[in-house]
């Protein structure tokens, strides 16, 4: 049985004809679901009773449930959620001056093998359904809901390639944007990847005002075969070109690069020269992240000196550049370190 959160609007309208009601029938369980958050179809008291069982026989109501909760001394909360089948995935809550946001997992366990990352710790199990990933989203909102505040933003940069996952993650995408649902503005929502050309070049043409993340972290082929083993499959002569296309497909979008400072790997002037050409034919954003250490892959975070100095001479040449506020620090609150605690 598949849970009645697993649908975009457009794809519970489609199962409602069928079923031979009205397509309004969607949008007024979506309200129920969304708007009063109700937990079972019994509450739903303008649908007719027999419809409420039927119902009843197709969907359930499940959600993951939070199964370890951190929190932070600057107020990031990050958790561990247990799913249907039992497997776990993590999620974190973070504050800004602007609102607040969720970082969204998609996979559990990932298969790219990012040598920095601590969600290549634990391989690739299986992709999440939409109604796992909306799960994550609305247990922080309730927290959130109950000092009159809500989740603002969301980014799917948490365990997982999303590109690797798309169909439901673009359903995922479409519930939060939903004005029937989450009412999450598509601008306030960034999907990240690590550089699936294909879908790169899919994404642009979805019509959706989504950003566009790319996780790139090294200017260079020899470089980047080393930290992403993707790239071996999708070269940086391969994804430069579709990210120009998906600017040109988007009507104009442009692209984040994210970029984690590594000391003495990726983090020298002379990278920094090097990204700087590398980027500019796509009028690209970076964004730099100190790095959070992983014991296991052995690396070290860039020092503040270098951040700095590849932060400015960035600036130096009209890139638009920010360095990440850093959440979490005490919480293990980096993609993959907390289940990886808990699972290995």
């Amino acid at each position: 049985m598949n849970s009645i959160y697993s649908y975009s609007l457009e794809e519970l309208t489609k199962i409602m004809l069928a079923m031979g009601q009205s397509a309004y029938r969607s949008k007024q369980i979506f309200s129920w679901l969304y708007k009063k958050r109700v937990k079972s179809f019994d509450e739903m008291n303008d649908i007719s009773l027999s419809f409420r069982e039927e119902l009843k026989k197709n969907f359930d109501f499940f959600l993951p449930t939070i199964d370890v909760m951190e929190k932070s001394k600057d107020g990031t909360i990050k958790c561990l959620f247990k799913l249907r089948d039992g497997e776990r995935v993590e999620g974190v809550l973070m504050h800004y001056v602007y609102g607040y946001s969720v970082c969204v997992s998609s996979q559990v366990g990932c298969n790219m093998s990012c040598a920095f990352c601590a969600s290549g710790l634990l391989k690739k199990k299986r992709n999440l359904t939409p109604d796992e990933m909306l799960g994550q989203v609305l247990a922080f909102d309730e927290i959130l809901r109950k000092d009159g505040n809500h989740v603002t933003h969301c980014v799917v940069m948490g365990t997982g390639e999303p590109f690797d996952n798309y169909d439901n993650v673009l359903s995922f995408i479409r519930i939060l944007n939903s004005p029937f649902a989450l009412d999450i503005g598509a601008r306030h929502i960034t999907v990240s990847t690590c550089g699936v050309v294909p879908s790169i070049l899919r994404f642009g043409k979805e019509g959706l005002q989504v950003n566009l993340a790319i996780s790139l972290h090294a200017p260079t082929n020899e470089l980047r075969d080393k930290l992403m083993p993707i790239n071996k499959a999708y070269p940086l002569e391969k994804l430069i070109p579709a990210i120009i296309q998906y600017g040109n497909d988007s009507n104009g979008r442009r692209v984040t690069f994210e970029y984690i400072l590594i000391k003495g790997v990726n983090d020298s002037i002379e990278d920094a020269k090097k990204l700087e050409r590398l980027i500019r034919p796509t009028f690209g954003y970076v964004n730099l992240i100190p790095y959070n250490p992983v014991v296991e892959n052995g690396y070290e975070r860039a020092d503040v000196e270098s951040v700095t100095l590849f932060h400015n001479y960035l600036l130096s040449k009209k890139v638009k550049s920010t360095i990440r506020k850093e959440f979490g620090s005490d919480i293990d609150a980096a993609c993959g370190q907390l289940r990886a605690k808990y699972e290995r």
